[in-house]
């Protein structure tokens, strides 16, 4: 008997907030932290753990590309330093 009690005392006690303006004002509470929530400037997990995989290989191939240049690099200086004086002009 006291579960109906409990049941029918929730019921009421439902309807009451549910016509109450304790409703209106949730309602109003969650439609303003929507919007506020949409203005920042945020991502999803995904995206940001997509944003940080990008971001690992562009330095990987940073680092590849400043590897190769200074390779090339030492190449033409020793090139240069090899060459007979008739082909530098001196």
């Amino acid at each position: 008997m006291s579960k109906k009690i409990l049941d029918e005392l929730q019921a009421k006690l439902g309807q009451i907030m549910a016509s109450s303006p304790a409703k209106d004002i949730e309602r109003n509470i969650r439609a303003t932290l929507t919007q506020a929530i949409s203005r920042l400037d945020v991502v999803t997990t995904e995206e940001y753990e997509i944003q940080k995989l990008i971001i690992a290989q562009m330095q990987h191939k940073i680092l590849s590309l400043e590897t190769r240049l200074a390779e090339l690099e030492q190449q033409s200086r020793h090139s240069k330093t090899s060459l007979p004086e008739s082909e530098t002009g001196k």
